[in-house]
This record gives C-alpha cells, structure tokens and sequence, in this order.
C-alpha cells in the first residue's frame, strides 16, 4: 500500500519529516462495497447536482417565487452545492481507482470550503426558522419586517461569518506539524481526523473547534427551537383545522430539513476528537455531505405547491 511506502515529505531542521500528502482511507476497509458505494456516490452527487440546480434555476426565473422563503432557499440550494462538490468527486475518484490521495494544500482547500458550506448551512436553516416565525406568528406585518434588504442583509451575513470561521479554522490547522503517519481515517478531509495525525500542540484548534460547535451546533439549535415552539404555539391557537393544516404546511418541509440536518451535524461534530471514530464520522459525514444536500430540493419541491407549480411552467418553455 502507499502508506508503507512513506509519506512525500520534505525535510525539516529538527530531524523530522514533514507531510506533504495525505492518503483518505475511504472505504478501502470494505473492499467488497467500493463498486456498490460508486455507483451510490455517483448516483447520489448527479442527483443533488441535478435537484439544487434546479431549485436555483427555478427561483431565478419565476416571478411566482420572489418571496424571502425561496430567496434563503436559493441561498440554501448554492451552499449544498458547494458542499457535494468539494467532498464526492473527490470521493468517487477515490473509489474509482481503489486508493485515494490529496496534497496538503489540496487538502486544505477542501477542508475550508466543507467548514464553509456546512456552518453556513446551520447558520441559514436558524434564519429560515426566523422567517417561518414572522410568516406564521406576525402575517399582517411580514412583507415590511422581511423586507429585501434585511434578507440580502441576513445572506450576506451568513456567507461572510462563516467564511471567516473556515479561514480560521483552517488557518489554525496550517500552523501545526504533521509529521506522519498520513493516514486520514476518512473519506474527505475533516477537522477530527486531521488533529489525530498531528504531531504539534492542537489546544488552540479543540478550543476553537468546540467554541464553534457550541455557537454553529448548539446556540442555533436552540433559536431554531425557540422559533419553532412560538410557531406551533400560534398554530395551535387557529381555531379551524384547515388553517392549522395550512400554516403547518409551510414550515414541515424546512422542519424536515432541519431534523435531519442537525442529526448528522451533532453526530459527526459535538464530541471531543479523543472520541474519534471513524466509522460513525464516515456515516454522519456521508448523512451530511451527500444525502442532506440530495434530498432538500426533492423535500422542499414535492411538498411544495408553488414550487411544483413553477416547475409545470418551465419546462414547456425548455422544451420550446
């Protein structure tokens, strides 16, 4: 295997060796799933490029589709697609040719965008949240309160705070010393893993990864859930069943979303890196990466009526 052969590397002043390649481990544990694994990543990648960029698609060309919901449903449909992009193909390639390496620096920009597109995910699902609380608990008064410019704001918000956040993150991880083994115990570059393999303090990068779990994890969780119990609240203060199943209906897609989301997210993150295990990281990691973003835009077109409506409209004109 490559790993017995050593790492490229290039020599240091203090004798030791530093990486200038890791090899992904993948699912090389389980040789007998790597074809039926291709074959789900490549299916799984097409779909979610497919879906999202049609939801972006979509919202761009329908008139119908200008309210702040689908304006943060574009925004949450691009991240999605960044987030696939930078973890499968790698991923496929890997499983293609049956050993996977990245170089350091690549492996760094991987890592960067993941943090990126993942926080910013978190972070858009809490301000999805606060627009459903507007719609559904202040109705008369959500046109002026989520108004254009609080939602380009709020965006803009979103993507830049937590560009910062992956540059930190993945500027802490540049500083340390990797100095073998190469080995990431996983299918794409991630903070746990990379932190096991170093062979330099990393107190400054748990701090701040768990400084980040608690504002990206947990704080928006429990806004997410604070938006949701004045939400049901007001629902359950309609007195006719046809107006609860209505209001219900027009947070149960980005609920769904949220629930699954945040399972993978809390499963893969929120816990220390000496609990690391590479199995459980590479089933929520994969639950995250891959399957969240595949099925967001299948959730939030076919349980959506304008949306399936719009839909209906654009592809007679495609096809003219």
């Amino acid at each position: 295997m490559r790993q017995e052969q050593g790492p490229p590397s290039r020599a240091m002043d203090s004798n030791e060796t530093l990486v200038m390649e890791f090899v992904l481990q993948g699912f090389s544990e389980h040789p007998e799933l790597r074809l039926p694994l291709l074959a789900c990543f490549l299916s799984i990648y097409f779909v979610a490029l497919v879906g999202n960029t049609v939801i972006i698609t979509l919202i761009s060309c329908s008139p119908s589709l200008r309210s702040p919901m689908y304006f943060f449903l574009f925004n949450l449909a691009t991240m999605d697609i960044v987030c696939t992009t930078s973890v499968l193909p790698k991923a496929v390639m890997g499983l293609a040719l049956g050993e996977n390496t990245i170089s350091f620096p690549g492996c760094m920009a991987q890592l960067f965008f993941i943090i990126w597109s993942v926080s910013s995910e978190l972070l858009l699902l809490t301000v999805m949240a606060y627009d459903r609380y507007v719609a559904i608990c202040h109705p008369l008064h959500y046109s002026t309160i989520m108004s254009p410019r609080l939602c380009g704001a709020l965006a803009t918000g979103v993507w830049f705070i937590c560009a910062i956040n992956a540059s930190v993150h993945t500027g802490l991880m540049v500083r340390l010393t990797f100095c073998g083994p190469n080995l990431i115990t996983h299918f794409f570059c991630e903070i746990p893993p990379l932190l096991l393999l170093s062979c330099s303090p990393t107190l400054v990068n748990s701090i701040m990864t768990v400084l980040a779990d608690a504002f990206y994890g947990v704080i928006n969780f429990l806004l997410t859930l604070i938006s949701y119990g004045f939400i049901i609240a007001s629902i359950l203060r309609i007195r006719s069943a046809e107006g609860k199943k209505r209001a219900f209906s027009t947070c149960s897609s980005h609920l769904i979303v949220v629930s699954v989301y945040y399972s993978a997210v809390f499963c893969a993150y929120i816990s220390p890196a000496s609990s690391y295990g590479p199995e459980r990281s590479k089933a929520s990691g994969a639950l995250y990466t891959a399957l969240s973003p595949t099925v967001n835009p299948i959730i939030y077109s076919l349980r959506n009526t304008e949306v399936k409506n719009a839909l209906g409209r654009l592809i007679p004109r495609l096809k003219r």
